[in-house]
């Protein structure tokens, strides 16, 4: 694959943690650990029903190159693209899908859990 499919730019962010003062851990906003560049691949779309009422899903699949940050990925995590401000709920663990350990593909929904 040439580095010319990976055309967007994701922020990739974690939710922060912290203390309340008395000792007990609070889990905070979202902050950005690293940037780097991407392929979003878009995937068919499904619809699910969530709170009684009906709300389409579209799944992507992104895939970077990998490295130690991007290794480092999981469900707990989101990208939010840097030039249009979409949020990637990250979905399941980045998989080293050629085995070359060259670039690693993660599945992601546009907003859902990242919302929240």
């Amino acid at each position: 694959m040439s580095a010319g499919r990976m055309r967007a730019k994701l922020h990739f962010q974690q939710r922060t943690t912290g203390d309340d003062g008395f000792g007990t851990p609070t889990v905070g906003d979202f902050a950005t650990v690293f940037t780097d560049a991407a392929e979003i691949i878009p995937r068919m779309g499904s619809e699910a029903v969530m709170g009684a009422r009906l709300q389409g899903l579209q799944p992507v699949t992104i895939r970077v190159r990998s490295h130690v940050a991007t290794r480092a990925l999981d469900a707990t995590w989101r990208a939010v693209d840097a030039r249009s401000g979409a949020v990637y709920a990250i979905t399941s663990p980045p998989v080293n899908v050629s085995q070359k350990n060259d670039y690693i593909d993660m599945l992601a929904t546009i907003g859902t859990q990242a919302d929240a």
